[in-house]
């Protein structure tokens, strides 16, 4: 394992909740969410400006939509929104109790259905899920989660990557792209959480070799993984809670990186005064094309 180049500041954003980075190649622009600020984002790397869209309630993740647009997981459930981030449509409710879950990070598979996770706000139950929403409607693919999170997928779309925060632990599937089935869940990564080391895997990108590139909150950094599991390589972040990778910009080698400041303890906010903050590396390794969500699949 080798301890590689740290992330820079692009954006001092001081989101409070920071995720779901997606770069569109389209417009070479780069949207994310801040959750508890309950804003859709759109950056500009060219220009350095970032446009805040204000949404009705938590945001969590996002899919661009074939046609224009975007699907996006909130607290309520799955709704359709326009290109100006106004939601339009409701696609599927929150099959939980609102008042303690909400969606939390998710993405289109290769094919265009939208895969997404929710998160069990106490933490207590293990009473969230991984849905997939496709035309045959919302359908639950793995529960007894605390937060779902870090989905990506392979080069070839056979295999997802799914890992359930509090519990350290990154598991691996087999998935079928025809019909967006699920089999075969193994442990890829469990970290060991020690008391001064509580780095837990977040969001998550895969990048063309197959590499697993996972941000650990309060971990301070992004470890990158190869198919076997091994740890590649580690890149220090100027802030305590890295949230969610994803690679952007032309050539798709640069890597994206969100974090998170609110309920942070003074001292630690002091020390890293750009948590909440977008942040990004330059990788030798290109990203893959992020699909869109397809309404017709």
């Amino acid at each position: 394992m080798t301890t590689g180049q740290s992330f820079s500041c692009v954006l001092d954003a001081r989101a409070k909740l920071g995720e779901c980075p997606l770069w569109s190649a389209a417009e070479q622009a780069l949207y994310w969410v801040d959750i508890k600020g309950r804003t859709l984002n759109r950056f500009d790397p060219a220009d350095g400006s970032n446009r805040a869209m204000a949404m009705p309630e938590d945001i969590a993740c996002l899919a661009l939509r074939k046609g224009g647009g975007f699907l996006a997981g909130m607290r309520s459930g799955l709704w359709l929104l326009d290109a100006a981030g106004t939601p339009v449509e409701q696609l599927a409710a929150n099959p939980e109790d609102t008042a303690t879950s909400r969606f939390n990070d998710g993405r289109a598979d290769p094919a265009g259905r939208f895969l997404a996770g929710t998160l069990d706000e106490p933490k207590a139950g293990g009473k969230a899920h991984l849905y997939r929403f496709d035309r045959r409607g919302l359908a639950a693919l793995a529960g007894g989660l605390l937060t779902s999170n870090g989905l990506a997928f392979s080069p070839d779309g056979r295999t997802l990557y799914h890992s359930d925060t509090p519990t350290f632990t990154i598991y691996r599937y087999r998935y079928d792209p025809a019909t967006g089935e699920l089999s075969d869940r193994e442990v890829f990564v469990r970290l060991q959480p020690t008391d001064d080391d509580r780095g837990r895997p977040d969001g998550a990108a895969v990048d063309a070799e197959g590499c697993y590139w996972t941000a650990l909150y309060e971990g301070g950094r992004v470890q990158r993984y190869a198919p076997t599991g091994a740890l590649l390589s580690e890149h220090p972040v100027p802030a305590r809670c890295p949230t969610m990778v994803a690679f952007g910009g032309a050539d798709r080698r640069m890597l994206y990186l969100t974090t998170a400041s609110a309920g942070r303890p003074a001292a630690e906010l002091d020390r890293f005064s750009q948590s909440g903050g977008l942040f990004a590396l330059t990788v030798a390794t290109p990203g893959l094309p992020e699909p869109l969500f397809d309404p017709a699949v």
